[in-house]
């Protein structure tokens, strides 16, 4: 009897240094996904239109979150050449909140797509270069 007592205490004790080690496991990965001041992480930076034909509507989106503490600002949007237009969440985005980047880009325009975005935040990075690609083909007949 003193032996399954003696059993059952250390299976505990075991049990409970286990929970231990998984709660600080867990809080140090919160620790690391959290950032002091604003700071902005995208889902993606790269849209790949893949083929597509002349005339398609050429719209893409870029999701973003603050993972900092501080409200993040997006202060410049700007694309690398006239046929990019992009639109952006212009209010502060709170910690922990997702904004978003609208691109559109003119098809009607031929050949590859290579272009990008560069945003420029109060955070952390400062700037990210967002990029699309694909290939714009002739209007099928």
């Amino acid at each position: 009897m003193k032996t399954i007592k003696f059993l059952a205490f250390c299976f505990a004790m075991m049990a409970s240094f286990a929970l231990v080690e998984v709660k600080a496991q867990a809080t140090s990965l919160e620790a690391e996904t959290t950032v002091e001041g604003p700071s902005i992480k995208f889902d993606n930076t790269t849209f790949d239109y893949g083929q597509i034909e002349q005339g398609h509507h050429g719209d893409c989106e870029f999701t973003f979150t603050n993972v900092g503490t501080e409200p993040l600002l997006l202060s410049d949007v700007r694309a690398s050449c006239g046929c990019t237009t992009p639109s952006w969440t212009r209010e502060p985005i709170m910690p922990g909140k997702t904004g978003t980047i609208k691109v559109h880009y003119d098809t009607n325009r031929l050949g590859g797509i290579n272009k990008a975005i560069t945003v420029t935040t109060n955070g952390n990075p400062e700037r990210v270069v967002l990029r699309i690609a694909g290939n714009v083909n002739p209007k099928a007949n």
